[in-house]
Protein backbone atom coordinates (compact mmCIF):
# COMPACT_ATOMS: atom_id res chain seq x y z
CA UNK A 1 0.00 0.00 0.00
CA UNK A 2 0.84 3.96 -0.49
CA UNK A 3 1.68 6.48 2.40
CA UNK A 4 1.16 9.59 2.57
CA UNK A 5 2.81 9.90 6.08
CA UNK A 6 5.80 6.79 6.28
CA UNK A 7 5.83 4.40 8.72
CA UNK A 8 7.17 5.45 11.85
CA UNK A 9 9.20 8.50 10.70
CA UNK A 10 10.26 11.17 12.85
CA UNK A 11 9.89 14.15 10.51
CA UNK A 12 7.52 15.13 12.56
CA UNK A 13 9.92 17.06 14.92
CA UNK A 14 12.08 20.19 13.82
CA UNK A 15 15.23 21.09 15.00
CA UNK A 16 16.17 18.77 17.23
CA UNK A 17 18.52 15.54 17.40
CA UNK A 18 16.57 12.78 17.80
CA UNK A 19 18.41 9.47 19.35
CA UNK A 20 16.87 5.57 20.27
CA UNK A 21 17.80 4.71 23.91
CA UNK A 22 17.57 0.68 24.79
CA UNK A 23 16.72 -0.64 27.78
CA UNK A 24 15.46 -4.14 29.93
CA UNK A 25 12.93 -4.85 32.38
CA UNK A 26 13.58 -6.82 34.60
CA UNK A 27 11.45 -9.10 33.36
CA UNK A 28 13.45 -9.62 30.39
CA UNK A 29 11.81 -7.24 27.66
CA UNK A 30 13.75 -5.06 25.45
CA UNK A 31 12.19 -1.92 25.06
CA UNK A 32 13.02 2.00 24.00
CA UNK A 33 12.71 5.58 24.44
CA UNK A 34 12.80 8.09 21.57
CA UNK A 35 15.01 11.35 22.91
CA UNK A 36 14.66 14.87 21.04
CA UNK A 37 17.06 16.83 22.21
CA UNK A 38 17.92 20.56 21.25
CA UNK A 39 19.63 21.18 24.20
CA UNK A 40 20.23 19.54 28.07
CA UNK A 41 18.19 21.46 30.47
CA UNK A 42 16.73 20.82 34.09
CA UNK A 43 13.41 19.93 33.32
CA UNK A 44 13.21 17.14 30.95
CA UNK A 45 9.37 15.88 30.03
CA UNK A 46 9.03 12.17 29.30
CA UNK A 47 5.47 11.49 27.40
CA UNK A 48 3.57 7.88 27.62
CA UNK A 49 1.35 6.94 24.84
CA UNK A 50 -1.50 4.17 25.79
CA UNK A 51 -2.81 1.00 24.56
CA UNK A 52 -2.11 0.21 21.06
CA UNK A 53 -0.63 3.29 19.84
CA UNK A 54 3.25 4.78 20.45
CA UNK A 55 5.36 7.34 20.27
CA UNK A 56 4.16 8.35 16.92
CA UNK A 57 0.74 9.76 17.95
CA UNK A 58 2.75 12.61 19.71
CA UNK A 59 5.12 13.54 16.98
CA UNK A 60 2.70 13.54 13.54
CA UNK A 61 4.52 15.54 11.22
CA UNK A 62 0.62 16.32 9.82
CA UNK A 63 0.02 18.93 12.30
CA UNK A 64 1.50 20.98 15.38
CA UNK A 65 2.32 18.02 17.82
CA UNK A 66 3.63 18.01 21.30
CA UNK A 67 7.09 17.01 21.09
CA UNK A 68 7.52 20.30 19.19
CA UNK A 69 5.35 22.81 21.21
CA UNK A 70 7.22 21.54 24.37
CA UNK A 71 10.47 21.81 22.96
CA UNK A 72 9.00 25.64 21.80
CA UNK A 73 7.98 26.45 25.54
CA UNK A 74 11.35 25.90 26.62
CA UNK A 75 11.57 22.14 27.11
CA UNK A 76 14.29 21.14 25.39
CA UNK A 77 14.98 17.51 26.32
CA UNK A 78 11.50 15.44 25.61
CA UNK A 79 11.89 11.83 25.50
CA UNK A 80 8.82 9.78 24.13
CA UNK A 81 8.39 5.58 25.67
CA UNK A 82 7.38 3.29 23.66
CA UNK A 83 6.92 0.59 26.61
CA UNK A 84 4.90 -2.96 25.92
CA UNK A 85 1.72 -1.49 24.92
CA UNK A 86 3.45 -0.15 22.07
CA UNK A 87 2.66 -1.11 17.87
CA UNK A 88 6.29 -0.39 17.17
CA UNK A 89 7.47 -3.56 19.33
CA UNK A 90 5.92 -6.94 18.46
CA UNK A 91 4.80 -8.08 22.06
CA UNK A 92 1.24 -6.74 21.63
CA UNK A 93 0.92 -9.16 18.62
CA UNK A 94 2.03 -12.52 20.62
CA UNK A 95 -0.45 -14.44 23.21
CA UNK A 96 0.53 -13.28 26.84
CA UNK A 97 -0.59 -12.90 30.34
CA UNK A 98 0.39 -9.30 30.62
CA UNK A 99 -1.69 -6.37 32.23
CA UNK A 100 -1.20 -3.21 33.50
CA UNK A 101 0.68 -4.45 36.57
CA UNK A 102 3.63 -5.74 34.66
CA UNK A 103 3.67 -2.06 32.79
CA UNK A 104 3.87 -0.69 36.63
CA UNK A 105 5.85 -2.86 38.34
CA UNK A 106 8.93 -3.42 35.15
CA UNK A 107 8.24 -1.12 32.50
CA UNK A 108 7.77 2.73 33.93
CA UNK A 109 10.53 2.15 36.73
CA UNK A 110 13.13 0.85 34.14
CA UNK A 111 12.19 3.46 31.59
CA UNK A 112 12.83 6.37 34.41
CA UNK A 113 15.93 4.88 35.48
CA UNK A 114 17.40 5.09 31.59
CA UNK A 115 16.21 8.63 31.16
CA UNK A 116 18.31 9.10 34.25
CA UNK A 117 21.17 7.54 33.11
CA UNK A 118 21.22 9.53 30.14
CA UNK A 119 20.10 13.07 31.07
CA UNK A 120 21.60 12.73 34.41
CA UNK A 121 20.33 11.47 37.75
CA UNK A 122 19.54 15.57 38.84
CA UNK A 123 16.94 16.46 36.46
CA UNK A 124 13.36 17.34 37.10
CA UNK A 125 11.24 14.35 35.51
CA UNK A 126 8.10 15.25 34.31
CA UNK A 127 5.06 12.74 32.94
CA UNK A 128 2.55 12.88 30.49
CA UNK A 129 0.78 10.37 29.70
CA UNK A 130 -2.28 8.77 27.95
CA UNK A 131 -5.02 6.23 27.93
CA UNK A 132 -3.20 2.85 29.49
CA UNK A 133 -0.33 4.20 29.74
CA UNK A 134 -1.58 6.61 32.12
CA UNK A 135 -3.44 4.05 34.40
CA UNK A 136 -0.10 1.95 34.26
CA UNK A 137 2.08 5.12 35.40
CA UNK A 138 -0.23 6.25 37.69
CA UNK A 139 -0.52 3.18 39.14
CA UNK A 140 3.63 3.03 39.07
CA UNK A 141 3.83 6.30 41.05
CA UNK A 142 1.05 5.78 43.38
CA UNK A 143 2.90 2.25 44.48
CA UNK A 144 6.08 3.69 44.62
CA UNK A 145 7.64 1.59 41.73
CA UNK A 146 8.53 4.97 40.42
CA UNK A 147 9.87 7.81 42.68
CA UNK A 148 11.25 11.47 42.28
CA UNK A 149 8.32 12.26 39.59
CA UNK A 150 8.47 16.38 39.65
CA UNK A 151 4.95 16.48 37.92
CA UNK A 152 2.32 14.33 35.97
CA UNK A 153 -0.15 14.94 33.51
CA UNK A 154 -2.83 12.08 33.05
CA UNK A 155 -4.99 12.31 30.01
CA UNK A 156 -8.45 9.91 29.89
CA UNK A 157 -8.05 7.19 32.82
CA UNK A 158 -5.68 7.03 35.97
CA UNK A 159 -6.93 5.21 39.26
CA UNK A 160 -10.28 5.19 39.04
CA UNK A 161 -11.98 3.24 35.39
CA UNK A 162 -15.14 4.35 34.23
CA UNK A 163 -16.62 3.43 30.90
CA UNK A 164 -19.81 3.43 28.89
CA UNK A 165 -22.20 0.67 29.54
CA UNK A 166 -21.93 -0.38 26.06
CA UNK A 167 -18.18 -0.74 26.24
CA UNK A 168 -18.80 -2.44 29.27
CA UNK A 169 -20.81 -5.27 27.90
CA UNK A 170 -18.62 -5.63 25.07
CA UNK A 171 -15.67 -6.10 27.31
CA UNK A 172 -17.89 -9.14 28.63
CA UNK A 173 -18.28 -10.56 25.15
CA UNK A 174 -15.70 -9.37 22.89
CA UNK A 175 -12.65 -11.59 24.01
CA UNK A 176 -15.13 -14.87 24.12
CA UNK A 177 -16.31 -13.80 20.53
CA UNK A 178 -11.80 -12.92 19.35
CA UNK A 179 -10.17 -15.41 21.62
CA UNK A 180 -12.83 -18.36 21.66
CA UNK A 181 -14.59 -18.35 18.60
CA UNK A 182 -12.89 -16.68 15.69
CA UNK A 183 -9.83 -17.88 17.26
CA UNK A 184 -7.69 -14.69 16.77
CA UNK A 185 -4.67 -14.04 19.17
CA UNK A 186 -5.15 -10.54 18.97
CA UNK A 187 -7.88 -8.14 17.24
CA UNK A 188 -6.18 -5.32 14.46
CA UNK A 189 -7.45 -2.13 12.89
CA UNK A 190 -5.15 -3.31 9.53
CA UNK A 191 -7.98 -6.26 8.99
CA UNK A 192 -9.36 -4.56 6.07
CA UNK A 193 -6.28 -4.48 4.04
CA UNK A 194 -5.39 -8.27 4.29
CA UNK A 195 -4.60 -9.62 1.14
CA UNK A 196 -6.32 -12.38 1.28
CA UNK A 197 -10.02 -13.04 2.50
CA UNK A 198 -9.08 -14.05 6.19
CA UNK A 199 -11.51 -14.06 9.41
CA UNK A 200 -10.36 -10.78 10.23
CA UNK A 201 -10.85 -9.09 6.55
CA UNK A 202 -14.59 -10.42 6.97
CA UNK A 203 -14.94 -8.97 10.91
CA UNK A 204 -13.80 -5.82 9.86
CA UNK A 205 -16.30 -5.75 6.98
CA UNK A 206 -19.25 -7.05 9.17
CA UNK A 207 -18.33 -4.24 11.93
CA UNK A 208 -18.24 -1.37 9.14
CA UNK A 209 -21.74 -2.19 8.05
CA UNK A 210 -22.77 -0.75 10.92
CA UNK A 211 -20.44 2.19 10.77
CA UNK A 212 -21.49 4.82 7.81
CA UNK A 213 -20.18 7.97 9.44
CA UNK A 214 -16.98 7.83 7.70
CA UNK A 215 -15.39 5.20 4.92
CA UNK A 216 -12.12 4.69 6.47
CA UNK A 217 -12.54 0.83 7.70
CA UNK A 218 -9.55 1.28 10.86
CA UNK A 219 -11.43 3.73 11.79
CA UNK A 220 -14.56 1.38 12.37
CA UNK A 221 -12.62 -1.17 14.01
CA UNK A 222 -11.39 1.13 16.86
CA UNK A 223 -14.72 1.80 17.74
CA UNK A 224 -15.32 -1.70 18.52
CA UNK A 225 -11.70 -1.95 19.87
CA UNK A 226 -12.27 0.78 22.71
CA UNK A 227 -15.37 2.84 23.82
CA UNK A 228 -18.83 3.42 22.83
CA UNK A 229 -19.56 5.90 19.70
CA UNK A 230 -19.94 6.58 15.61
CA UNK A 231 -16.84 7.51 16.40
CA UNK A 232 -15.94 6.24 19.56
CA UNK A 233 -11.94 7.36 20.35
CA UNK A 234 -12.08 11.20 18.75
CA UNK A 235 -14.71 13.43 16.91
CA UNK A 236 -13.90 13.79 13.28
CA UNK A 237 -14.03 17.36 12.84
CA UNK A 238 -11.24 17.57 15.18
CA UNK A 239 -8.58 15.26 12.99
CA UNK A 240 -6.37 16.39 10.07
CA UNK A 241 -8.05 13.85 7.43
CA UNK A 242 -4.68 12.47 7.00
CA UNK A 243 -4.35 11.37 10.40
CA UNK A 244 -7.84 9.85 9.85
CA UNK A 245 -6.58 7.93 7.12
CA UNK A 246 -3.61 6.50 8.71
CA UNK A 247 -5.47 4.92 11.82
CA UNK A 248 -4.51 1.93 10.80
CA UNK A 249 -0.66 3.47 11.26
CA UNK A 250 -1.03 5.21 14.37
CA UNK A 251 -2.78 2.34 16.43
CA UNK A 252 -1.86 -1.24 15.91
CA UNK A 253 -3.11 -4.92 16.62
CA UNK A 254 -3.14 -6.09 20.24
CA UNK A 255 -4.59 -9.15 22.17
CA UNK A 256 -7.41 -8.71 24.81
CA UNK A 257 -5.76 -9.25 28.34
CA UNK A 258 -5.22 -5.30 28.85
CA UNK A 259 -8.91 -5.36 28.32
CA UNK A 260 -9.91 -7.69 30.80
CA UNK A 261 -7.74 -6.18 33.58
CA UNK A 262 -9.87 -2.90 33.32
CA UNK A 263 -12.77 -4.72 33.55
CA UNK A 264 -11.71 -6.48 36.83
CA UNK A 265 -11.06 -3.14 38.12
CA UNK A 266 -14.97 -2.07 37.37
CA UNK A 267 -15.92 -4.73 39.02
CA UNK A 268 -13.61 -4.07 41.85
CA UNK A 269 -15.94 -0.59 42.32
CA UNK A 270 -14.09 0.98 39.57
CA UNK A 271 -10.68 1.83 41.59
CA UNK A 272 -7.32 -0.08 40.12
CA UNK A 273 -6.47 -3.49 41.93
CA UNK A 274 -3.86 -6.02 40.69
CA UNK A 275 -5.17 -8.60 38.03
CA UNK A 276 -3.45 -11.58 39.81
CA UNK A 277 -3.46 -10.56 43.72
CA UNK A 278 -2.33 -13.94 44.60
CA UNK A 279 0.86 -13.90 42.08
CA UNK A 280 3.81 -12.92 44.29
CA UNK A 281 5.75 -11.21 41.59
CA UNK A 282 3.10 -8.31 42.09
CA UNK A 283 3.02 -8.24 45.77
CA UNK A 284 5.01 -4.86 45.37
CA UNK A 285 2.14 -3.57 44.31
CA UNK A 286 -0.95 -2.02 46.85
CA UNK A 287 -3.99 -3.53 46.90
CA UNK A 288 -5.58 -0.42 47.19
CA UNK A 289 -3.39 2.76 45.09
CA UNK A 290 -5.74 6.12 46.95
CA UNK A 291 -4.56 4.48 50.29
CA UNK A 292 -0.87 6.26 49.69
CA UNK A 293 -2.33 8.93 48.16
CA UNK A 294 -1.25 11.41 50.84
CA UNK A 295 2.55 10.30 50.86
CA UNK A 296 3.04 10.83 47.05
CA UNK A 297 3.96 14.75 46.93
CA UNK A 298 3.64 14.54 43.27
CA UNK A 299 1.25 17.08 41.80
CA UNK A 300 -1.18 15.52 39.01
CA UNK A 301 -2.95 17.13 36.06
CA UNK A 302 -6.29 14.98 35.40
CA UNK A 303 -7.44 15.75 31.82
CA UNK A 304 -10.11 14.81 30.18
CA UNK A 305 -12.13 15.54 26.54
CA UNK A 306 -16.03 16.60 27.82
CA UNK A 307 -17.04 13.96 25.74
CA UNK A 308 -14.87 10.74 25.94
CA UNK A 309 -16.56 8.11 25.25
CA UNK A 310 -13.60 5.38 26.21
CA UNK A 311 -13.60 6.31 30.03
CA UNK A 312 -16.05 8.77 30.04
CA UNK A 313 -15.57 11.07 33.15
CA UNK A 314 -12.76 8.50 35.09
CA UNK A 315 -10.22 11.69 35.85
CA UNK A 316 -12.89 13.39 37.32
CA UNK A 317 -13.64 10.87 39.87
CA UNK A 318 -9.68 10.03 40.68
CA UNK A 319 -9.40 13.94 41.23
CA UNK A 320 -12.11 13.87 43.10
CA UNK A 321 -10.87 10.95 45.34
CA UNK A 322 -7.46 12.77 45.50
CA UNK A 323 -8.68 15.64 46.44
CA UNK A 324 -10.59 14.35 49.34
CA UNK A 325 -6.92 13.04 50.82
CA UNK A 326 -4.88 16.02 49.83
CA UNK A 327 -6.92 18.92 49.02
CA UNK A 328 -5.14 21.24 46.49
CA UNK A 329 -2.33 19.25 45.36
CA UNK A 330 -3.97 18.42 42.04
CA UNK A 331 -5.44 19.69 39.51
CA UNK A 332 -8.21 18.79 36.93
CA UNK A 333 -8.63 19.96 32.59
CA UNK A 334 -11.82 19.53 30.84
CA UNK A 335 -11.88 20.21 27.54
CA UNK A 336 -14.82 20.87 25.77
CA UNK A 337 -15.44 19.42 22.15
CA UNK A 338 -12.55 16.61 22.66
CA UNK A 339 -12.82 13.09 23.23
CA UNK A 340 -10.50 10.31 24.11
CA UNK A 341 -7.65 10.79 21.41
CA UNK A 342 -7.97 13.64 19.72
CA UNK A 343 -6.31 15.68 23.07
CA UNK A 344 -3.02 14.80 21.60
CA UNK A 345 -3.69 13.80 17.59
CA UNK A 346 -5.86 16.94 16.75
CA UNK A 347 -5.49 19.10 13.76
CA UNK A 348 -5.69 22.79 16.70
CA UNK A 349 -4.49 20.93 19.90
CA UNK A 350 -1.52 23.57 20.14
CA UNK A 351 -3.65 26.11 20.04
CA UNK A 352 -6.90 24.61 22.13
CA UNK A 353 -5.11 21.86 24.68
CA UNK A 354 -1.33 22.43 24.89
CA UNK A 355 -1.20 26.09 26.14
CA UNK A 356 -2.51 24.40 29.50
CA UNK A 357 -0.62 21.68 29.86
CA UNK A 358 2.64 23.91 29.06
CA UNK A 359 1.13 26.24 31.73
CA UNK A 360 1.07 23.57 34.86
CA UNK A 361 4.45 22.18 33.51
CA UNK A 362 6.32 25.95 34.20
CA UNK A 363 4.08 25.65 37.46
CA UNK A 364 6.06 22.94 38.72
CA UNK A 365 9.54 23.57 37.11
CA UNK A 366 12.73 23.59 38.83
Amino acid sequence: MSREIPLYTLEGVRDADASTHYFTTDDGLGLSLLRFCRAPCRDVVVIIHGLTTSSDMFIQPEHENLVNCLLDAGFTDVWTLDFRMSNRHAYNLQPSDWSMDDCALYDHPAAMAKVREVAGEDVNLHVICHCLGAMSFTMALFAGTVTGIRSCIANSVALTPHVPTWSRIKGHVFPFIIERLLQQPYVSPRWSEDPRLTIGKLLSKLISLFHRECDVPACHMLSLMWGTGWPALYHHENLDEITHRRGADLYGPVGLNYHKHVLKMLGEGHRTVRMKPEDPRYAELPEDYIAAAATIETPCLFMTGADNRVFTDSNIHCHQALEAVVPGRHQLAIFEGYGHQDVFMGKRIHEDIFPRLQRFLMENAG
